[in-house]
Protein backbone atom coordinates (compact mmCIF):
# COMPACT_ATOMS: atom_id res chain seq x y z
CA UNK A 1 0.00 0.00 0.00
CA UNK A 2 1.31 3.69 -1.04
CA UNK A 3 1.77 5.09 2.75
CA UNK A 4 1.88 8.92 1.33
CA UNK A 5 -1.73 9.10 1.90
CA UNK A 6 -1.77 7.91 5.51
CA UNK A 7 1.31 10.76 6.54
CA UNK A 8 -1.13 13.54 5.00
CA UNK A 9 -3.82 13.14 7.84
CA UNK A 10 -5.17 15.88 9.63
CA UNK A 11 -3.69 14.62 13.54
CA UNK A 12 -4.44 16.34 16.90
CA UNK A 13 -2.03 16.10 19.61
CA UNK A 14 -3.71 17.05 23.24
CA UNK A 15 -0.80 17.20 25.81
CA UNK A 16 -0.41 19.85 28.76
CA UNK A 17 3.44 19.48 28.48
CA UNK A 18 4.96 21.57 26.04
CA UNK A 19 8.08 19.47 26.32
CA UNK A 20 6.27 16.27 25.21
CA UNK A 21 4.66 18.23 22.29
CA UNK A 22 7.82 19.54 20.90
CA UNK A 23 9.20 15.24 21.49
CA UNK A 24 6.30 14.03 19.59
CA UNK A 25 5.89 16.69 16.69
CA UNK A 26 9.71 16.35 16.63
CA UNK A 27 9.15 12.49 16.15
CA UNK A 28 6.18 12.27 14.20
CA UNK A 29 7.26 15.14 11.57
CA UNK A 30 10.58 13.04 11.15
CA UNK A 31 8.70 10.21 9.63
CA UNK A 32 7.13 12.60 7.61
CA UNK A 33 3.71 12.93 9.63
CA UNK A 34 3.58 17.38 8.88
CA UNK A 35 0.07 17.69 9.61
CA UNK A 36 -0.31 18.14 12.92
CA UNK A 37 -2.40 20.65 15.51
CA UNK A 38 -1.52 21.10 19.11
CA UNK A 39 -3.56 21.53 21.60
CA UNK A 40 -2.67 21.39 25.83
CA UNK A 41 -6.51 21.20 27.52
CA UNK A 42 -10.03 19.91 26.96
CA UNK A 43 -11.55 23.31 25.52
CA UNK A 44 -8.88 24.15 23.31
CA UNK A 45 -9.35 20.52 21.86
CA UNK A 46 -12.64 20.66 21.31
CA UNK A 47 -11.94 24.04 19.51
CA UNK A 48 -9.35 22.53 17.35
CA UNK A 49 -11.15 19.55 16.24
CA UNK A 50 -13.91 21.85 15.23
CA UNK A 51 -11.86 24.08 13.17
CA UNK A 52 -8.92 21.22 12.16
CA UNK A 53 -11.00 18.60 11.13
CA UNK A 54 -8.80 15.73 12.53
CA UNK A 55 -8.83 12.03 10.97
CA UNK A 56 -6.60 10.81 14.11
CA UNK A 57 -6.16 12.14 17.63
CA UNK A 58 -3.10 11.50 20.52
CA UNK A 59 -4.48 11.92 24.04
CA UNK A 60 -3.03 12.61 27.40
CA UNK A 61 -5.31 11.34 30.05
CA UNK A 62 -4.49 14.23 32.64
CA UNK A 63 -5.45 17.53 31.20
CA UNK A 64 -6.04 21.28 33.13
CA UNK A 65 -9.65 21.14 32.89
CA UNK A 66 -10.74 17.19 32.53
CA UNK A 67 -9.63 14.13 31.61
CA UNK A 68 -8.90 12.24 28.29
CA UNK A 69 -11.52 10.04 28.55
CA UNK A 70 -14.37 12.57 28.73
CA UNK A 71 -12.84 14.23 26.19
CA UNK A 72 -12.44 11.39 23.72
CA UNK A 73 -16.12 10.46 24.14
CA UNK A 74 -16.74 14.53 23.22
CA UNK A 75 -14.64 14.43 20.05
CA UNK A 76 -16.70 11.02 19.05
CA UNK A 77 -20.15 12.97 19.22
CA UNK A 78 -19.23 14.86 16.00
CA UNK A 79 -16.63 12.48 14.44
CA UNK A 80 -15.60 9.07 14.28
CA UNK A 81 -11.64 8.93 13.79
CA UNK A 82 -8.81 6.45 15.75
CA UNK A 83 -7.70 7.85 18.67
CA UNK A 84 -4.28 6.60 20.86
CA UNK A 85 -3.78 7.81 24.45
CA UNK A 86 -0.37 8.61 25.36
CA UNK A 87 -0.29 9.26 29.15
CA UNK A 88 2.10 8.54 31.99
CA UNK A 89 -1.27 6.40 34.01
CA UNK A 90 -0.23 2.90 33.12
CA UNK A 91 -2.53 1.27 35.74
CA UNK A 92 -5.19 -1.64 33.88
CA UNK A 93 -7.97 0.27 35.07
CA UNK A 94 -6.93 2.80 33.21
CA UNK A 95 -6.25 1.26 30.42
CA UNK A 96 -9.62 -0.70 30.43
CA UNK A 97 -11.25 2.36 30.74
CA UNK A 98 -9.60 3.43 27.55
CA UNK A 99 -10.03 0.35 25.79
CA UNK A 100 -13.40 0.15 26.87
CA UNK A 101 -14.67 3.65 25.77
CA UNK A 102 -13.29 2.92 21.55
CA UNK A 103 -9.58 3.73 22.11
CA UNK A 104 -7.64 2.23 19.33
CA UNK A 105 -4.18 2.06 21.40
CA UNK A 106 -3.03 2.87 25.09
CA UNK A 107 0.57 3.79 25.60
CA UNK A 108 2.25 4.64 28.55
CA UNK A 109 4.83 7.47 29.48
CA UNK A 110 8.32 6.97 29.00
CA UNK A 111 7.88 5.37 25.15
CA UNK A 112 10.51 4.50 22.35
CA UNK A 113 10.42 6.78 19.65
CA UNK A 114 10.07 3.93 17.14
CA UNK A 115 6.70 2.41 18.72
CA UNK A 116 5.18 5.42 18.83
CA UNK A 117 6.08 5.65 15.33
CA UNK A 118 4.84 1.88 14.61
CA UNK A 119 1.08 2.29 16.56
CA UNK A 120 0.57 5.61 15.21
CA UNK A 121 1.34 3.76 11.52
CA UNK A 122 -0.41 0.18 12.01
CA UNK A 123 -3.54 2.31 13.47
CA UNK A 124 -3.73 4.74 10.31
CA UNK A 125 -3.36 1.54 7.55
CA UNK A 126 -6.25 -0.17 10.02
CA UNK A 127 -8.47 2.76 9.38
CA UNK A 128 -7.67 4.02 6.52
CA UNK A 129 -6.60 0.48 4.43
CA UNK A 130 -9.20 0.97 1.58
CA UNK A 131 -8.68 4.96 1.23
CA UNK A 132 -6.65 4.76 -2.24
CA UNK A 133 -9.50 5.43 -4.75
CA UNK A 134 -9.28 5.95 -8.38
CA UNK A 135 -11.41 9.37 -8.89
CA UNK A 136 -12.60 10.32 -12.19
CA UNK A 137 -12.19 13.70 -13.10
CA UNK A 138 -13.45 15.37 -16.59
CA UNK A 139 -10.99 13.91 -19.07
CA UNK A 140 -9.23 11.41 -16.79
CA UNK A 141 -8.57 9.57 -13.61
CA UNK A 142 -6.54 10.05 -10.87
CA UNK A 143 -5.16 6.17 -9.30
CA UNK A 144 -4.22 7.07 -5.80
CA UNK A 145 -2.19 3.68 -5.52
CA UNK A 146 -0.51 3.90 -7.93
CA UNK A 147 0.24 7.36 -7.70
CA UNK A 148 -0.33 8.29 -11.10
CA UNK A 149 -3.10 9.93 -13.59
CA UNK A 150 -4.60 7.46 -16.18
CA UNK A 151 -5.29 8.60 -19.79
CA UNK A 152 -6.80 7.03 -22.57
CA UNK A 153 -4.98 8.74 -25.25
CA UNK A 154 -1.19 8.53 -23.66
CA UNK A 155 -1.51 5.87 -21.12
CA UNK A 156 -0.75 6.55 -17.41
CA UNK A 157 1.49 9.19 -16.26
CA UNK A 158 3.61 8.95 -12.81
CA UNK A 159 2.57 11.70 -10.25
CA UNK A 160 5.63 13.13 -8.36
CA UNK A 161 5.61 13.14 -4.20
CA UNK A 162 4.50 17.02 -4.59
CA UNK A 163 2.04 16.33 -7.31
CA UNK A 164 0.65 13.69 -4.97
CA UNK A 165 0.41 15.81 -2.42
CA UNK A 166 -1.39 18.46 -3.81
CA UNK A 167 -3.40 16.12 -5.26
CA UNK A 168 -4.88 13.87 -2.43
CA UNK A 169 -5.28 17.19 -0.56
CA UNK A 170 -7.76 18.45 -3.06
CA UNK A 171 -9.38 15.33 -3.71
CA UNK A 172 -10.07 15.16 0.52
CA UNK A 173 -11.52 18.61 -0.16
CA UNK A 174 -13.41 17.91 -3.25
CA UNK A 175 -15.39 20.53 -4.53
CA UNK A 176 -14.57 22.52 -1.86
CA UNK A 177 -11.86 25.40 -1.68
CA UNK A 178 -8.29 24.67 -0.65
CA UNK A 179 -6.17 27.55 0.33
CA UNK A 180 -2.59 28.24 -0.83
CA UNK A 181 -1.15 28.06 2.47
CA UNK A 182 -3.09 24.71 3.06
CA UNK A 183 -1.53 23.29 -0.32
CA UNK A 184 1.69 24.94 0.60
CA UNK A 185 1.54 22.86 4.33
CA UNK A 186 0.88 19.56 2.42
CA UNK A 187 3.66 19.95 0.02
CA UNK A 188 6.58 21.16 1.95
CA UNK A 189 5.60 20.71 5.84
CA UNK A 190 5.19 22.80 9.20
CA UNK A 191 6.69 25.84 7.33
CA UNK A 192 5.05 26.72 4.05
CA UNK A 193 5.69 30.25 3.35
CA UNK A 194 7.37 30.98 1.04
CA UNK A 195 6.63 28.60 -1.36
CA UNK A 196 3.74 29.83 -3.40
CA UNK A 197 5.46 30.14 -6.68
CA UNK A 198 6.42 26.54 -6.52
CA UNK A 199 2.84 25.71 -5.47
CA UNK A 200 1.84 27.65 -9.27
CA UNK A 201 4.34 26.01 -10.99
CA UNK A 202 3.27 22.34 -9.20
CA UNK A 203 0.15 23.20 -10.16
CA UNK A 204 1.10 24.08 -14.17
CA UNK A 205 2.22 20.83 -14.40
CA UNK A 206 -0.58 18.84 -12.83
CA UNK A 207 -2.81 20.43 -15.45
CA UNK A 208 -0.69 19.35 -18.25
CA UNK A 209 -1.32 15.48 -16.89
CA UNK A 210 -4.86 16.21 -16.30
CA UNK A 211 -6.74 18.92 -18.47
CA UNK A 212 -7.38 18.72 -22.04
CA UNK A 213 -6.63 22.20 -22.41
CA UNK A 214 -4.68 23.39 -19.38
CA UNK A 215 -5.23 26.76 -20.26
CA UNK A 216 -8.51 26.49 -19.46
CA UNK A 217 -8.94 24.01 -16.62
CA UNK A 218 -11.92 22.08 -15.95
CA UNK A 219 -10.72 20.27 -13.32
CA UNK A 220 -8.37 22.01 -11.32
CA UNK A 221 -10.27 25.28 -10.73
CA UNK A 222 -8.30 28.40 -9.38
CA UNK A 223 -10.10 30.67 -7.17
CA UNK A 224 -8.90 33.72 -7.37
CA UNK A 225 -7.24 34.95 -4.20
CA UNK A 226 -8.22 32.08 -2.26
CA UNK A 227 -6.91 28.81 -3.72
CA UNK A 228 -7.82 25.85 -5.67
CA UNK A 229 -10.14 23.37 -5.99
CA UNK A 230 -10.35 19.76 -7.48
CA UNK A 231 -13.89 19.17 -9.57
CA UNK A 232 -14.45 15.29 -9.25
CA UNK A 233 -17.35 12.81 -10.80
Amino acid sequence: MNSNHLKNKRILLVDDEPELQNMVTSILSKEGFTNIRLAASVRNALAAASEFQPEFAILDVMLPDGDGFSLMEQLKRTADYPILFLTARGEDEDKFRGFGLGADDYMVKPFLPRELVFRVTAILRRTYRDENPVVTLKHCAIDFERAEIQNTKSGPIPLTAKEYAILHTLYRNAGRIVTIDALCEAAWGDNPYGYENSLMAHIRRIREKIEAAPSKPESLITVKGLGYKLIVL
